[in-house]
């Protein structure tokens, strides 16, 4: 740096000196590999053939786990609609009883009157029509009687656990 120092230059020189320190950076700057942009095509994600083919047998299995807890949602929607439609009708068969022990004829718009109190799910049901049990669920009281859990229940007869734990958790006590 020092015989830097003790060269005179002109300040025309200096210019081009300067000028040329430039370039000779820019052109640094744009063909250092560290900058380049590099194709992503040049060089294959797999160095072999048997990583290439592990990824594959990886995203088969996370398709796998994926259409399997789709189905098992699915499964568990449909049991909760199909709960839900029967205690909408069951709502409106209790709707037409009551209609009729009020003595309404059906066209005619009830009395206005005080609220009743809705029975709830885990209490337990004093209708005798109520008390029947859906032969479905039989077998999976049955078993839950047994001391078996909802997973061994659903193994067992082929149904989905979500399904399985529904029906369990909205089991009539009695």
């Amino acid at each position: 740096m020092a015989f830097l120092a003790d060269i005179n230059l002109t300040r025309d020189q200096q210019g081009w000196v300067a000028l040329v320190v430039a370039l000779v950076c820019i052109g640094y700057l744009l063909f250092r590999p560290k900058f380049r942009k590099k194709d992503p095509l040049e060089k294959a994600p797999f160095s072999s053939l048997s990583q290439q083919r592990s990824v594959e047998r990886q995203m088969q299995s996370l398709l796998v786990e994926l259409s399997d807890m789709t189905r098992q949602m699915n499964a568990q929607i449909d049991t909760r609609a199909a709960k839900l439609q029967e205690l909408i009708r069951q709502a409106d068969e209790r709707i037409g009883t009551l209609k009729q022990l009020q003595g309404h004829a059906p066209d005619e718009p009830p009395a206005p009157q005080a609220p009743i109190p809705v029975q709830s799910i885990s209490e337990p049901v004093s209708d005798p029509t109520m008390m029947e049990t859906d032969p479905r669920h039989a077998e999976i009281y049955s078993l839950a009687d047994e001391g078996r859990n909802a997973r061994e229940i659903a193994a067992r007869l082929n149904r989905p656990s979500g399904e399985v734990e529904l029906i369990l958790a909205l089991r009539p006590r009695g």
